[in-house]
């Protein structure tokens, strides 16, 4: 979810967070899929944070923009120590790592999506050399961003002209392909499939893409509870297979089955949770998802015991 009306949201969040409804039964069986899951805290403090990825290196790597200039990519140990990766990167949004490449959305930012001005750029940096370069230019708000088999990028868009966009490995530039989703957000890629959420809607729904024909046929699941009280903004792919989606003015975490569109809460109480991945590289828990909130805060979502 992109630096929007943040003010809004922190207001309603503490009540909305702890709401009573739920999207499936939490049992208490630590072996359900669905039991509820204990949520510890690696680090806070931080500014407002958008997007995580893992380096591969002992490290995690947050998106963290600001309400007042610009943001930076920033790095946290396992310990939670926090070092600086990039600093003055203006609304840096979704985070792919390849190898010692990191792909990063700039210009994810709530006046560029209202007022549609194509100031965000895809940006490179090399975790090897240090050195950092632009592969795409002209984007409006790039928020959610995947890479996909062949190289090309997407990103995705959920203020204004709500789609996705594709950026070729060619380098022939971006090109929207689909205004027809609703106010997609978060982007999680697992071989020729494409996973996206919706945030803004009635109904939020997680759409299914192939990434070979990513303007056909599309399978969505609607998901649970009121859309506009929970907005669903990242996901992640477990390695059970399911879907985890940050729900984040719902503060919870939802478990999809993307084969039958079952799906249960399996943590509560995350604040403004914008994102969420399975730990990955030295120090980091494989079977833990660790979360980014705009409250500053990462989080760790541990097995259930």
């Amino acid at each position: 979810m992109a630096k929007r009306v943040r003010v809004t949201i922190l207001a309603a969040a503490a009540a909305v967070a702890t709401a009573p409804w739920t999207a499936g039964p939490a049992a208490a069986d630590p072996d359900d899929a669905c039991a509820l899951r204990p949520v510890t805290t690696v680090t806070s403090g931080l500014g407002v944070l958008e997007n995580l990825a893992f380096d591969g290196r002992g490290g995690l790597l947050v998106s963290d923009t600001s309400f007042v200039g610009p943001g930076a990519l920033r790095r946290v140990a396992p310990d939670g120590t926090v070092t600086t990766v990039l600093p003055e990167v203006t609304g840096p949004g979704g985070i792919v790592v390849d190898g010692s490449t990191v792909y990063l959305n700039v210009g994810n930012t709530t006046v560029s999506g209202l007022a549609g001005i194509p100031d965000g750029t895809i940006d490179v940096l090399d975790l090897d050399t240090g050195d950092r370069r632009t592969v795409a230019t002209g984007l409006v708000m790039p928020n959610g961003l995947g890479l996909l088999p062949d190289g090309s990028l997407l990103a995705s868009r959920d203020i204004g002209q709500v789609g996705l966009t594709h950026v070729p490995a060619d380098g022939s530039g971006p090109r929207v392909i689909r205004t027809d989703l609703g106010s997609v957000n978060g982007i999680a890629v697992t071989g020729d499939t494409v996973y996206t959420v919706t945030t803004f809607e009635a109904v939020n729904r997680l759409h299914v893409l192939d990434a070979r024909d990513l303007e056909g046929p599309v399978r969505s699941i609607d998901l649970p509870g009121p859309g506009l009280l929970s907005m669903p903004d990242d996901l992640a792919i477990g390695p059970d297979g399911a879907l985890y989606i940050a729900l984040n003015l719902g503060g919870a975490v939802l478990r999809v089955d993307p084969r039958t569109g079952e799906s249960c809460r399996i943590a509560e109480g995350i604040p403004l949770m914008s994102s969420l991945a399975f730990g990955a590289g030295p120090g980091w828990d494989p079977n833990t998802l660790y979360t980014t909130g705009f409250d500053g805060t990462v989080r760790a979502v541990h097995p259930a015991s």
